[in-house]
């Protein structure tokens, strides 16, 4: 198992040929259009994980990355990828779609728990223990330490086998279809942040 950081964009032909790419960000907060993308996350469910890492006055041009993100051919799963596709559009300029999110299918199936952060996903249905302590953290630096790489790579390694057991929930309740139109909501629910709706329900009556 190795985590590869890049600088800039990732190596052309990479993940050739895969059918879902689980995809995360790294930012200096949480304001998109204010907080600069520092780094995306990526991994195809294999022993290895990637970072492409985005330099203080970067262009974002990215041509490879934004090929992979934007290929309507390839699922992006997400944990709350509702961020992610924000800073990915507002950064990068594409829709980093179709979209499956394993948040989104942990509260449309596991509703006799109000824990849908990814640590609590990962030990329930994994067994496995995931440590946080990297998440506030000074992703803009020019150099990435250890345990932030490590951090960054976690928080993509787990998805694709998330989305196979939250999967199989789903059917079992009969909430797929629901959960996919949410997915497909997703992007729009990202434009409607960057627009300047984030905490506004536009479905409320009032």
């Amino acid at each position: 198992m190795t985590v590869h950081l890049h600088e800039e964009d990732i190596p052309a032909g990479l993940f050739a040929g895969a059918d879902s790419i689980a995809v995360d960000t790294e930012t200096m907060g949480l304001i998109t259009p204010r907080d600069r993308l520092c780094v995306a996350q990526l991994s195809d469910g294999g022993p290895d994980e990637h970072l492409v890492r985005f330099a203080a006055g970067s262009d974002y041009a990215a041509p490879n990355l934004k090929a992979l993100l934007a290929d309507p051919a390839i699922t992006k799963l997400y944990h709350f990828g509702r961020f992610d596709i924000a800073a990915v559009r507002h950064y990068l300029g594409v829709v980093a779609g179709p979209a499956w999110d394993t948040k989104i299918a942990s509260r449309l199936v596991r509703t006799y728990t109000d824990r849908h952060g990814l640590k609590e996903l990962v030990r329930e249905l994994l067994g496995l223990e995931l440590s946080k302590a990297q998440q506030s953290s000074d992703w803009g630096s020019p150099a990435l330490t250890e345990a932030q790489k490590e951090y960054a790579a976690s928080d993509v390694r787990y998805l694709h086998r998330l989305r196979q057991e939250l999967e199989r929930r789903l059917v079992r309740e009969g909430r797929m279809a629901l959960a996919q139109a949410c997915f497909d909501f997703l992007p729009t629910r990202a434009e409607l942040d960057l627009a300047g709706w984030p905490e506004i329900d536009v479905f409320a009556h009032v």
